[in-house]
């Protein structure tokens, strides 16, 4: 998709603006964009239209609070963004986690659903300006790639196991994931062929339509067929109940802020949902730039202010936290839409359809919707990618499990807040304890490398040289130099030669520990150089703690065979 979307925007008109001030996206216009803008714009009302309807019902809430989501989120970003293609309203990916979670704390006497989802938007809202004005765009990249995929599995699963008491006309259970789906497994004979039949016939359209022609709005061509049948049959039959009031009223809410306690229970959500919309929001940018991010990092962070305007403006029309869409920024991208203008005439088309046909959304079979939350749940999953962890590496396929699971057998809140503790704990780990290599020489030449089958080394008799992993830190500095005494341990040698290219830092602490250990092996009897310690920074550190003045004089080398050169001359201790 990624290529997909470059293709289609040669020019980058598609991905970001250098446009400053208000509405950066028009600033430039030109009359020729319009009609790209109109086509992506009709686009984009037929596939929000369902989409935000049915996210916002995920969530717990009437669904015309996703139009307002939608229309908010849009108009905002419109204003404030930067990228031209990007498309902001009720997302699919943070909604079973907003929705989950706030259920919980309603059920525990913390306020009413609705008036705490507008709480968590403003909340929201003021964490993503701080991030841009604390300059934490960084914070995009606290999920690895294996830990975000399991945990977009999870969000899918946790959306199709919500979405199947819907489905099969079933009252729908309290509890996890997996609670709920043994529940709905334990009253299958209850189920009602009607509202099954028509959510998977709204699954099978949206599939059909995509599978033909990816432009078509499948969802839409769904809803109007379901509503088609419920015409035919009338509302209540065969237990197909319809979505009910959608009528669009635009007021100010009036917001009540809650307790201190309820304010406490509600910021680690709010921390977690603006982490993910930050992830995201940089993943929709790398992939609308065919994998640059647009400009630099401060660009990032001004799209994460847009967001964080976006979430403040959904809070003042009463809805949610909205999010970018991946699937429907492609579209604006796929359909031609050259700035926000198609975003703006789509909440247009969004509302004129609901003032205008809001009594026959009114009679839109819920099943309906079920059936659009887990066509939405199939595009979440990364199939392509979760496979490509697993052949490539076997380990971190491990986390994309644990993620997942974490995700579908907690608390949903819990569970995305516990994976991206996984990805930390995982690169934290990585770092604290980095792979010391031994190289050896490459027959016939000057270059000392890491044995492979491929390039087969020779060792120097006498000679041991240990590439160090890692900048010298510490947390790492322990494990490298274990690695290291267990290397003399098992090799016969006399000259120990640390190769540092890795180095890119060293710290008070790692610098005394490497210089209590080189002092050590000098003792013990050993010759001990340094070789390549490229880095100035390094460097810098190193003369400053006297680890430089640790190795003694002529120890320090530009190559690993200058060192042992040196060693062979006698010109090292």
């Amino acid at each position: 998709m990624t290529g997909d979307w470059a293709s289609r925007n040669p020019d980058g008109m598609g991905t970001s603006s250098s446009g400053g001030g208000l509405f950066p996206t028009l600033r430039s216009y030109r009359a020729t964009w319009l009609p790209g803008d109109a086509a992506a714009a009709l686009t984009l009302a037929a596939i929000a239209i369902p989409e935000q309807l049915a996210t916002a019902r995920l969530i717990g809430l009437p669904p015309v609070t996703g139009l307002l989501a939608f229309a908010a989120g849009t108009l905002a970003f419109a204003v404030f963004g930067r990228a031209r293609a990007l498309s902001v309203g009720a997302d699919s990916t943070i909604a079973p986690v907003i929705g989950g979670t706030l259920a919980v704390l309603a059920l525990a006497g913390g306020g009413q659903v609705a008036g705490l989802a507008v709480v968590l938007a403003l909340m929201v809202g003021l964490l993503l300006l701080g991030a841009w004005v604390m300059r934490l765009g960084w914070a995009a990249d606290l999920m690895s790639q294996p830990v975000t995929t399991g945990f977009l599995i999870g969000i899918a699963v946790h959306i199709v196991i919500g979405q199947l008491p819907v489905l099969l006309g079933l009252p729908t259970p309290p509890g996890t994931g997996a609670a709920r789906l043994w529940d709905v497994m334990a009253t299958l004979q209850g189920t009602h062929a009607l509202p099954l039949a028509v959510g998977g016939g709204m699954l099978a359209i949206a599939l059909a339509a995509e599978w033909l022609n990816p432009r078509l709005p499948g969802p839409l061509l769904g809803l109007a067929a379901s509503l088609g049948l419920v015409l035919a049959l009338g509302r209540g039959t065969g237990g197909l109940e319809v979505l009910g009031d959608v009528t669009l009223q635009l007021q100010v809410p009036h917001l009540t802020l809650p307790g201190w306690p309820t304010i406490a229970a509600l910021l680690p959500l709010a921390l977690v949902v603006a982490v993910l919309v930050m992830i995201q929001t940089a993943a929709v940018l790398q992939a609308l730039d065919d994998g640059a991010l647009p400009e630099s990092e401060d660009a990032i962070g001004r799209t994460f202010a847009a967001l964080g305007a976006a979430n403040i403006a959904a809070a003042a029309l009463g809805a949610f936290p909205v999010n970018a869409s991946p699937p429907r920024s492609a579209i604006v991208a796929n359909s031609g839409g050259r700035s926000q203008l198609a975003g703006v005439l789509a909440v247009a088309v969004c509302a004129v359809v609901v003032l205008a046909g809001g009594g026959l959304l009114a009679l839109v079979p819920q099943a309906a919707l079920a059936g659009t939350l887990i066509f939405i749940a199939t595009r979440i999953v990364r199939a392509r990618l979760a496979l490509r962890i697993a052949r490539q590496s076997p380990q971190e396929a491990l986390l994309l499990v644990a993620s997942a699971a974490l995700v579908v057998f907690l608390p949903i809140g819990v569970g995305v807040g516990l994976a991206i503790v996984l990805s930390l704990v995982h690169s934290l780990y990585t770092i604290a304890r980095p792979q010391c290599r031994e190289l050896l020489r490459l027959p016939g030449t000057t270059i000392w490398w890491a044995d492979t089958p491929e390039r087969p080394g020779q060792r120097e008799d006498g000679v041991l040289v240990m590439a160090l992993g890692a900048p010298v830190n510490f947390i790492n500095t322990r494990g490298m130099l274990a690695q290291i005494d267990t290397a003399l341990a098992t090799r016969p040698a006399r000259l120990l030669v640390i190769e540092a290219a890795a180095v890119a830092s060293i710290d008070f602490t790692g610098a005394d520990l490497l210089r209590d250990r080189v002092a050590g092996w000098r003792a013990g009897g050993f010759a001990v150089a340094l070789a390549r310690l490229e880095s100035q920074t390094a460097t810098g550190a190193a003369r400053r703690t006297g680890l430089i003045a640790a190795f003694g004089p002529g120890a320090v080398h530009h190559s690993v065979e200058d060192a042992v050169r040196a060693w062979k001359a006698g010109a090292l201790a």
